[in-house]
Formats: structure tokens, sequence, C-alpha cells
């Protein structure tokens, strides 16, 4: 799938990983459409990148609004032929602690954001992508998912945020396999430690503490690094149904 004239959704494309992804589709000739629920960042994002680029509000959990930012999305550009999952919320929390036991709402809340809302997003995508003509390698789109190592070292107070993200994981080839058939690739990427909104509220001390534990390079993951992994996988065609780790060689610790 070549990045240029390419018709693109991110979603949590507004901040982090997904603005860093609209930024090097756009440069790279491809039309976007940013779905997020942070209106304000959305709609400065898609000024600052010209008229190729779009804002559509949507909340990742819901079928109707999704379903409408995707039917704007496909009014703008015609189709979409790629779509990159990267919404999601950390929260962590312990299951019990001094506060007490953790609500089911609490943990509920990430997984619909983190997994239901990419699925959402994986079929709603899927639906769209399956009517589009194949390019010369056969292929008639490509979905990209964002999971996490925690998906497979979740640390103490991540029960939440590491099931949702192994479920992304673990979603991956079953549906590659299914839409093997229509032409349409499923990826995921599982970040290590990147300095993101995630990570952003942390004090600088901790920050630099949390760089130092990442072997090689010694440092937190720049977003444009993630952007980078998603225009390979978008290039390279044998890429298909498998969960590559961004993350400096890190195995996170228990705690």
């Amino acid at each position: 799938m070549q990045i240029k004239d390419s018709l693109a959704v991110v979603t949590g494309g507004a901040s982090g990983l997904g603005e860093a992804t609209v930024r090097m589709l756009s440069a790279g000739g491809a039309k976007v459409a940013i779905l997020d629920v942070v209106a304000q960042k959305g709609e400065m994002l898609a000024s600052e990148l010209g008229p190729n680029v779009v804002f559509c509000h949507a909340d990742v959990t819901s079928d109707e609004g999704s379903r409408k930012a995707i039917e704007k999305a496909v009014e703008a550009f015609g189709a979409i032929n790629v779509t990159v999952n990267c919404a999601g919320v950390g929260d962590p929390c312990r299951i019990i602690s001094k506060k007490g036991l953790i609500s089911l709402d609490s943990f509920n809340r990430v997984i619909q954001i983190n997994l239901i809302g990419t699925f959402n997003l994986t079929r709603l995508a899927i639906e769209q992508m399956v009517k589009n003509a194949v390019n010369e390698e056969g292929e008639r789109g490509v979905i990209i998912n964002t999971a996490s190592v925690a998906a497979f070292e979740g640390q103490i107070g991540q029960a939440a945020y590491s099931s949702s993200k192994a479920g992304i994981v673990g979603m991956t080839l079953p549906v590659a396999r299914e839409c093997a058939d229509y032409g349409i690739r499923v990826m995921a990427i599982a970040p290590g430690l990147f300095d993101t909104p995630l990570l952003g509220e942390l004090p600088e001390a901790i920050k630099d503490e949390l760089a130092r534990s990442v072997p090689f390079p010694k440092r937190l993951g720049r977003p444009v690094e993630y952007a980078a992994l998603v225009r390979h996988i978008l290039e390279n065609a044998m890429l298909n149904g498998e969960c590559i780790r961004l993350d400096g060689a890190i195995r996170m610790t228990a705690r």
C-alpha cells in the first residue's frame, strides 16, 4: 500500500502516536481523517495540515457515532483503504488498594475504549474496504491496531490495561485470516515506553527513570518512530497477522 493517494482514518489522531501518524501520512501525500473525542485539537491539526485532512468527532465506543465518522470520511474521500487505531487510555488501578476495591465501571471503561473501540473501528473499516478495487498487490486495505508491551508484561495496577491490549494482540491473527480473502491486511504494533500524553503528566524525574530502564536506546520512544513503523507496514505487503514490538528491548518488571 503506497502512502501517496491513500485514504486513511486515524483514531486518537489528535495527539501522541495518532498525531504523528496523521502528520506522516499527510506529508506522504495521503488524505487523512482524524477521529478523536478532543474536537479542539483535532480541528486545529486538520486546519494546520490543509484540505486533504479532515476532522471527524468520534467516540470509538459508540457504534452510531463511529459509523457517522466513518461515513463522513468516506463522503470526503470516496473510500477508505488505511485505518490506524491509536485511541486508548491508561487508567492504572490496583484491584484492591487503600481506596477500596476497583469498580467494574473502572475496569470496563478501559476495556471499552482500548479493546472494544479498536474492534469497533476495525469492523467498520472492513465494511468499507471490501468495496475497494484491488491494487497491484491484490490489496483492498490495511488495518494497523495499537497494542502495548503491557499485553505481555503487565505491571501491578495494569489488570485492565494489559487485558485490553492483550485482546488486541489476540484478535490480530484471526481477523487477518478472515480478511485474507478480501485482500485486507491486519497488523498490530506494541509500543514500549513512548513520550506521549499517557506519560506526559508524570514528573520529569520519573520519566527519566523510565527512560533509563530501556536497554537501548536509553530514552523514551518518539511518536515519529511509531509513525515510521506504520509506514513500513503499509508499504510491505508481506507483513500480515502479526504484532510487532517497538520497545528498545525493554521487558517490563512487576512494578
